[in-house]
């Protein structure tokens, strides 16, 4: 079977492996779903104007990413409920990412512990929300910092929990122990001030490089005009990102806001982009916008839950070999160095 034919069989098989109030909660864009929808058409838009006498005898798609070396671009970026896809959930996961030499983004709501994923020796950040009373988000930050997380992944489009259309038991009426929250203090959550901030500023950037020691990187711009911001508060990386569709629908696709995002950051910051990439060639598009890496969201899920710790390994391998055959057919020896001039759009 055909790589990308490969990867887009993943949803159809983790349909039939998992329950499906969990299938829907994966897979559901916010309200219309029209975001979550339209991700990977933007990325299919465009083309490509390959260079021709250029030596590729040999390509390289290696990195770095804050000064960490992967051997591939591609990453897996931060969800939630993992063990519902795999009884070893983000240990799984971790495992496989490391074999591939990737980089693994934990969510603040694993049901793993920040102890158990460094076991495996994978390189990983911490994804995290910045509570309302910014006090009770430092002992989160303080166990990631011991157990050896390299940065903290702040995400900054979700003041509240978008709306999701559900007909039937929701996957929190299947949820089971052990789920979620691994790592968050039992008498936390439910306390006055646990909610996530409404008013995030610059300043949580700031703070939370300060209490951290981490490079800070910013989860969720879309908006050029917010990257200054970012950078300007001590921010060491950027992320484009919309949440794959799941909090405001009708949110522009990162494929189109990406080249905008790159031209306001300059060499400031490393620029980092998710939503609707499937294969190597769109892994190609994203790399000639200016991004340094992409990040995989709801695919990693699906290959947990149909073939565990060797089904992700396989996914990121796969993509990047699709990426491998781009860089050599478009004339690029190096993911670090594909030039703008390659890509186009009809």
């Amino acid at each position: 079977m055909a790589v990308d034919r490969w990867v887009d069989s993943l949803e159809e098989r983790a349909r039939a492996a998992l329950p499906e109030p969990v299938h829907r909660y994966i897979r559901q864009g916010a309200r219309d779903g029209v975001t979550a929808a339209e991700a990977t058409r933007a990325w299919d838009r465009f083309r490509f104007l390959p260079q021709v006498l250029h030596d590729v005898t040999a390509v390289d798609t290696s990195t770095t990413l804050l000064g960490t070396t992967v051997r591939t671009p591609v990453g897996v970026a931060p969800t939630t409920l993992q063990k519902a896809a795999h009884p070893e959930g983000e240990v799984a996961m971790a495992r496989a990412v490391r074999e591939a030499g990737s980089l693994l983004v934990v969510s603040s709501n694993a049901g793993s512990t920040f102890e158990e994923i460094a076991e495996t020796g994978v390189s990983w950040w911490l994804q995290m929300y910045v509570k309302a009373e910014r006090p009770a988000s430092t002992p989160l930050v303080e166990r990631a910092v011991d157990a050896g997380a390299g940065a903290i992944v702040l995400t900054v489009n979700t003041p509240v929990v978008g709306t999701k259309y559900d007909d039937g038991p929701t996957v929190w009426d299947v949820a089971r122990p052990g789920w979620l929250r691994a790592n968050v203090p039992a008498d936390r959550g439910e306390q006055p001030g646990d909610e996530k901030a409404t008013d995030l500023g610059p300043q949580d950037v700031t703070w939370l490089s300060e209490i951290s020691g981490l490079p800070v990187v910013v989860k969720g711009v879309l908006q050029p005009d917010d990257v200054r911001r970012c950078v300007d508060a001590g921010a060491a990386a950027v992320w484009v990102s919309n949440h794959g569709g799941r909090q405001l629908d009708y949110a522009g696709a990162t494929a189109d806001a990406l080249a905008d995002v790159v031209a306001a950051t300059g060499r400031d910051a490393e620029v980092y982009v998710d939503g609707g990439l499937r294969c190597g060639r769109h892994v190609l598009a994203a790399l000639a916008l200016g991004a340094r890496a992409v990040f995989l969201g709801r695919p990693p899920l699906y290959a947990l839950a149909c073939d565990g710790e060797p089904g992700v390994r396989d996914l990121i391998r796969e993509v990047t070999l699709g990426l491998e055959e781009a860089l050599m057919l478009a004339g690029c020896s190096s993911a670090m160095l594909v030039p703008r001039r390659i890509l186009t759009r009809p």
